[in-house]
């Protein structure tokens, strides 16, 4: 059985780095470089969140993830909600309804029975809650010390509504950033709970489903051109991926992004930039600007939302694809991470 060929380097190109598994330029090159030309054409559309596919009429969003946190309990989850959670977002982030969620557990022998029961009961309440159910799975166990407790790798379907494309070929110049919540919680909760760091107040995760407020944007007459959920590279590394894919400039004002003071404090202590944490609920919206009031509307009614607020806009001209923060200083240009700030971290 033949198959596209996978072009080899003329040299040999190092080894697998922790920086390759997150959100970041090393990712990016592995996408671009290794995975895409090994697994045939390139997508025709800019990559995004989830893959769109039409079968009989219906336009479905399909995705895929892997979750290797650590600790596998933190503040405000777990691994289990955080595997349903982060893939029913991806769906939601194509606009998609979410419907339906497979489960491929790796185990570590030794996992307790107690620990693992918690963790599936989580996934269960986290699915039910966001409409979903899991439907399908496997199981395997590898030798102790192999498997760091649990990896959970998640895939996800959900149906298009008709007449909703969002992606970052949507992006337009003049259209609004939207910036759904105050950012960096996920990656400094994790970071506290895996070292022990006694915060006061205590940081939690903002591990939310977004499949909600997507929905009821959309109910509301806003049909976003793009959206970003603010993982791995946190709200950096989104608005630089969305900028590149687009080809267009954004510039966004960095006193306008929220963060809670303790998550600035945080971030201070650990020599840490919030821009470039992780969040497990917070989204970027890119909307026209006749639609900015009704949508900050829709974002403050939900939880995480009270902060909800306008970060920039998109450059009216043509631009070179590059996210820009102006600062009392003047104007940065944001970059992807060359690795990961937290590893370990969803």
């Amino acid at each position: 059985m033949s198959g596209p060929a996978c072009p080899r380097p003329a040299a040999e190109d190092g080894v697998i780095e922790p920086g390759h598994g997150g959100g970041g330029a090393l990712t990016a090159r592995l996408i671009a470089d290794l995975f895409l030309p090994c697994f045939g054409e390139a997508p025709s559309a800019p990559l995004h969140d989830g893959a769109t596919l039409t079968v009989s009429g219906a336009r479905l969003a399909f995705t895929t993830d892997s979750f290797v946190v650590t600790p596998l309990e933190f503040p405000g989850g777990d691994i289990g909600a955080l595997a349903v959670i982060g893939t029913v977002n991806d769906l939601a982030m194509c606009g998609a309804r979410p419907f339906s969620l497979s489960a491929g557990f790796i185990l570590e022998e030794g996992l307790e029975i107690a620990r693992l029961r918690r963790i599936a009961a989580s996934m269960g309440r986290a699915a039910a809650a966001s409409g979903v159910r899991v439907v399908t799975g496997d199981t395997k166990v590898v030798a102790r010390g192999k498997g760091d407790g649990i990896y959970i790798t998640t895939a996800g379907i959900g149906l298009i509504p008709p007449g909703v494309v969002i992606g970052p070929q949507g992006v337009r110049p003049g259209d609004a950033v939207l910036l759904s919540g105050d950012i960096g919680r996920h990656g400094i909760a994790v970071m506290a709970a895996r070292e022990g760091l006694g915060f006061e107040p205590a940081i939690e995760s903002d591990l939310a489903s977004l499949a909600p407020l997507v929905t009821d944007l959309i109910e509301a007459g806003v049909v976003p051109h793009c959206l970003r959920d603010l993982t791995r590279g946190g709200l950096a590394s989104a608005l630089v991926e969305i900028a590149a894919a687009a080809g267009v400039d954004l510039l966004v004002d960095t006193g306008a992004v929220p963060v809670c003071e303790a998550v600035q404090g945080a971030c201070e202590i650990l020599g840490l930039d919030p821009w470039y944490v992780a969040n497990e609920g917070r989204l970027v919206a890119f909307v026209a600007e006749s639609q900015v009031a009704r949508a900050l509307d829709v974002l403050r009614r939900h939880s995480g939302g009270a902060c909800a607020a306008l970060i920039g806009r998109v450059a009216a001209a043509p631009g070179r694809g590059r996210a820009l923060a102006a600062t009392l200083g003047g104007v940065r240009v944001l970059d992807l991470p060359s690795g990961e700030q937290l590893p370990r971290i969803c």
